[in-house]
């Protein structure tokens, strides 16, 4: 708080007293009171007045800067209220009761929020796994029906399973941490889990996958990583053109691996390029090809986030899309 602000928010104050002063000394100078001895009383006046103006001033600043101290000490700042120093006034008083009660509503309100959002959460990853079952029923179904019948039902299956897998993953966004366990793996394992996992997709779709380098260590989470190589190579085959190529290839860069995702599909537009990763976005081919969710590199996004990996992406339209991913050193995962 500067000086002027004070003044400013006490303005109404100090015209009153101003006011009280004038009347004060038409007052006296109407009584006979020499002009001497009025401009004394006046000065003296306006020196007390001033003092305490400065006093009240120097009190507030004081206050505010022990205030403004425990708040940036504080890792939950709605906690304030109650850990701010006992309240010097009874206006403090007050106002402090007045903090700790919506602070107490505000930490209730969550806490439900929470609640229902754990329930939700816990729900949706029961309902995963059950209709896991039904899935794999029909997969052994389908295989009784004629070559024609089972290749297009066995297409829709894995479709259907993707989106429950990528259901499942968005669920457990919310607190990655809970889930995750980092440990050392090979780069290969992990891309040819995702090209396994993904391979009836990859040959309907004429897809031919390359491999280059991937015998190199890194430290994730194999789950997670595997999910977002999946949701790289669905969309290289979502978005191919004649031939799809879809390259695997890892480089090792300033202590830390580089796994880049390369088709030579559609590409994406310049003007695309800084929403791919928004939430629901799905871009002109999204729209074009039909049945896209924009969730997949969002979901690629906060999953690499919560891991410790860099993600980015370059795109041509007409030549292809290249997705990098960074592996960071093992000292630096003590951060996550």
């Amino acid at each position: 708080m500067r000086l002027g602000e004070f003044l400013a928010d006490g303005l109404g104050r100090i015209m009153t007293w101003l006011i009280c002063v004038v009347l004060a000394a038409v007052f006296l100078a109407a009584t006979g009171t020499q002009t001497g001895v009025l401009l004394i009383l006046l000065i003296a006046l306006c020196l007390v007045f001033g003092a305490m103006e400065l006093a009240s001033f120097a009190r507030q600043r004081a206050r505010l800067k022990e205030l403004e101290s425990v708040m940036e000490q504080l890792d939950r700042k709605y906690l304030f209220a109650e850990c701010a120093p006992e309240p010097r006034t009874l206006y403090e008083r007050r106002l402090f009761d007045l903090m700790r009660r919506a602070g107490r509503a505000m930490t209730g309100a969550v806490s439900d929020a929470q609640a229902a959002q754990r329930e939700y959460r816990e729900y949706v990853e029961g309902w995963v796994h059950e209709i896991k079952t039904p899935i794999t029923a029909a997969g052994l179904i389908c295989r009784k029906a004629d070559n024609d019948t089972r290749r297009r039902l066995m297409q829709e299956l894995g479709q259907i399973e993707a989106y429950v897998e990528r259901t499942l993953f968005y669920a457990r966004a919310e607190s990655p941490e809970k889930d995750f366990v980092i440990r050392q793996v090979l780069l290969s394992e992990l891309a040819a889990a995702a090209i396994d996992r993904h391979r009836a997709l990859l040959m309907q779709s004429g897809v031919r996958v390359e491999t280059q380098g991937l015998e190199r260590w890194v430290f994730t989470d194999e789950k997670w990583v595997v999910f977002i190589l999946g949701q790289l190579l669905q969309n290289a085959a979502r978005y191919r053109k004649g031939d799809p190529v879809v390259t695997l290839r890892a480089e090792m860069t300033e202590k830390q691996v580089h796994l880049t995702v390369e088709d030579n599909g559609m590409g994406i537009p310049a003007h695309e390029l800084p929403r791919v990763f928004d939430r629901g976005f799905t871009g002109s081919n999204g729209r074009s090809r039909g049945g896209s969710t924009g969730m997949g590199l969002y979901l690629c996004r906060r999953l690499a986030d919560s891991l410790g990996l860099g993600l980015w992406l370059v795109s041509e339209e007409g030549e292809g899309t290249a997705v990098t991913l960074a592996f960071p050193p093992r000292e630096k995962l003590t951060e996550l």
